[in-house]
């Protein structure tokens, strides 16, 4: 299986390795979101447009996740991870001689290609190179370098747009790139499965693009189009119709792009939709706080950033505390706690007024960050560790593919909401008439801030009853029934 163990590879510059890319990918999720302001009047485009800065990136991260497993089982998940790596480098480096909006947003859902490749591939690598017994606390280093990107992000990218403009949100991505790819060459092990013969599934590979994309497309433009209208309903039904197949493709084939055999764990299963719930209540603060501090509070990109400082450093301390906490208490108090402190913070954004002050905000965010950092760890290790090993680049796979589509769609029916909801209040203010005040405006579009939060409040308690399902057994009987199902078939049809 493989030409060097991962025992000649110490546990510490593996995590080393693998934390770099992963941050870099993860930190130009969140870094455009508070230059979004900067974006509309330097090149003088619609929000909409530049909301692809946003979703292009998100989509593209999700819609490549499929390959994953297939291609680190072909190449090996270290030569896919340094291909990966150069990728979002070179791409990185071109957004930073765009030319127009358009170019941007190119070189932008490009870059998120090789992003999504970087995300799920550093995730198995820590199932495949790491022993059990060290895997949640790698996790929760893998964990610390997925939320520290988010929670830093906001600040840094502010502080680097105030100070250096918007290309030093790309620009900063060269130096970590290239560290990444000369630490990942040098010190991660080589390993791969045994060599396969099976073809690339370009019609599944086809269908999961075709219907990822036409689903987000609508929900982004739905609230423009109508949501009654041909097109948005053209969108969706062919969008669902390209899903269903790709489903049911992937699992007729003896040797699928993408083995949806995994969820036939429960505990997987369970564990991703908590997963999808924690990304829409993070994004829901990651895409509403920048927008409700700078247009309608008037803030600057610093002045944001030092609100959303704090919760940074809160999550950055919590999350090595978690892995720890993980070996002791398992992951069931752990998930249930972080899912209801993020539920009660979000419900008191969700009462956020024009006089609210910084420090209120700062607080409320660092409370959600703590909920987040206590949940996000151990309910992706429990549904990993469920998980036969020669199948885990599939299962992470799977999970960053459902992940990154939800944080794409969030954001879409988030920007959605907030202009729809927005518009229905300054009207409610303004008693109807078409011409609203700078201050109806703003008590309008904060109303409509209100109503999201409070929605992704309800969102975030839905994961309650789910998180009690994952309370029993450690899901290592049925994860061996998974793979003797998989292998069982191939032999039949051999």
């Amino acid at each position: 299986m493989s030409t060097q163990t991962a025992k000649n590879s110490s546990f510490w510059l593996i995590i080393l390795a693998i934390f770099f890319g992963n941050f870099m990918a993860i930190l130009s999720t969140t870094t455009i979101n508070v230059a979004f302001p900067v974006f509309l009047k330097d090149f003088h485009a619609e929000i909409s447009t530049v909301q692809w800065m946003i979703t292009g990136y998100l989509l593209a991260t999700g819609v490549i996740a499929p390959v994953v497993g297939y291609f680190g089982d072909k190449w090996s998940y270290k030569y896919l991870y340094v291909f990966a790596l150069s990728g979002f480098t070179l791409f990185s480096g071109l957004c930073t001689i765009a030319w127009s909006i358009h170019s941007l947003i190119i070189f932008r859902i490009v870059q998120g290609i090789f992003g999504g490749l970087i995300i799920p591939t550093t995730m198995t690598m820590i199932y495949q190179f790491i022993e059990k017994e060290k895997q949640a606390f790698a996790m929760s280093l893998w964990s610390l370098s997925s939320m520290l990107a988010p929670a830093f992000g906001p600040t840094l990218g502010g502080w680097l747009t105030g100070y250096f403009g918007w290309k030093s949100l790309f620009m900063i991505n060269l130096p970590i790139g290239i560290i990444a790819i000369v630490v990942a060459l040098k010190c991660l092990p080589f390993q791969r499965q045994t060599a396969s013969s099976r073809s690339f599934d370009l019609p599944g590979f086809s269908t999961v693009i075709l219907s990822s994309a036409f689903i987000i497309l609508a929900f982004n433009k739905g609230n423009a189009w109508g949501w009654t209208s041909w097109k948005t309903l053209s969108l969706l039904l062919i969008g669902a119709a390209a899903l269903t197949y790709f489903i049911r493709r992937e699992l007729s084939l003896q040797e699928p792009l993408l083995n949806l055999k995994v969820f036939k764990q429960n505990r997987f299963t369970y564990s991703l939709i908590i997963n999808c719930i924690i990304t829409i209540a993070l994004y829901s603060g990651t895409f509403l706080i920048p927008v409700f501090l700078q247009d309608i509070q008037q803030s600057t990109p610093l002045k944001t950033a030092l609100v959303l400082l704090p919760g940074s450093i809160v999550m950055a301390v919590m999350s090595p505390v978690v892995g720890k906490l993980y070996s002791r208490i398992g992951p069931f108090w752990l998930i249930l706690s972080g899912i209801l402190l993020l539920s009660a913070s979000t419900w008191e954004l969700s009462h956020l007024t024009l006089a609210v002050t910084h420090t209120r905000v700062a607080l409320l965010m660092a409370l959600r960050n703590v909920g987040i950092a206590l949940a996000f760890m151990p309910v992706t290790n429990a549904g990993m560790s469920a998980v036969p090993k020669q199948i885990t680049g599939h299962a992470s796979s799977v999970t960053n593919w459902v992940r990154q589509a939800t944080g794409a769609l969030s954001i879409a029916v988030f920007s959605s909401l907030l202009a729809s909801r927005s518009l229905a209040h300054q009207k409610e203010l303004s008693g109807g008439a078409s011409a609203a005040g700078a201050l109806i405006k703003a008590q309008g579009m904060t109303l409509g801030v209100q109503d999201i939060f409070l929605i992704a409040t309800v969102v975030g308690l839905l994961a309650i009853p789910l998180t009690f399902l994952l309370r029993g057994g450690n899901g290592k009987a049925a994860a061996a029934a998974v793979l003797q199902a998989g292998t069982g078939k191939q032999k039949a049809n051999s």
